[in-house]
Order: structure tokens, then sequence, then C-alpha cells
């Protein structure tokens, strides 16, 4: 997570065609069945209610683990 925007004036001209916040949360997202992560602005992000595995290369870089439905992470959040 990013406190705020850190990509380019470029990027995002090209890429935020919803033109969210620079000065609010943005996030690196994991793509399920992928190997490439994407970069969303927290306002453009929607809880997955699923309680399926999600598929990607870099998932034990961040979690333990999942059980139970969650993923367990590998840091503290705080």
């Amino acid at each position: 997570m990013d406190a705020v925007f850190s990509g380019s004036d470029e990027w995002y001209e090209q890429m935020a065609k919803s033109n969210p916040p620079k000065d609010a949360p943005w996030y690196h997202v994991l793509v399920h069945g992928a190997d490439h992560a994407t970069y969303v602005a927290e306002q453009n992000l929607e809880p997955y209610g699923g309680k399926d595995y999600i598929d990607h290369p870099n998932l034990d870089a961040y979690f333990n683990g999942f059980k139970d439905g969650v993923y367990q992470p590998k840091h503290s959040l705080n």
C-alpha cells in the first residue's frame, strides 16, 4: 500500500481513466491467474467475498498460507 499515488504522471494519464485522487491510498494488487500485479486506487477496490484460493506465484512472499478461507499474512499490517 502506498499512502499516496507513487507512479509517474504519464502512467496516471494513460492508465487511471477514472481520475482517482492521487492524495489517497493506492494498492499493489496480485492478479489471480497471472504473474503480474496491478496498481489500484483505494476508491476502485471492492472486497472479495469468496472463500476460494487466489492463484498467484508471489503469494508466498506475502502470506504464510490459506486457512479457513483467509490468507495468513507473513508480517503484521500495523
